[in-house]
């Protein structure tokens, strides 16, 4: 790990990727396991991230497919 706290990009892709969402505090680490919660600046730059992908695919003929999301209760009640 460098001094910063990030994983070299070279060594551990998926590391380096949490670990810069980690640092920016765009997300966060959720109670289910292998989850994590997009927070508001994290979501907006995902948003901005998706639509300039679904203009690509789109312009190759292909369509988006949606899978629904489990959410746990306890995050339903706790926005309630």
């Amino acid at each position: 790990m460098s001094s910063q706290g990030v994983t070299p990009q070279s060594e551990d892709y998926a590391r380096w990727y949490n670990d810069v969402v980690m640092k920016a505090d765009l997300a966060e680490y959720a109670p289910t396991p292998g989850c994590m919660t997009i927070k508001p600046y994290g979501f907006e730059l995902w948003e901005g991230i998706q639509a300039a992908l679904d203009k690509r695919f789109k312009a190759t003929g292909h369509r988006n497919a949606y899978f629904p999301l489990l959410i746990p209760m306890s995050f339903i009640q706790k926005e309630a």
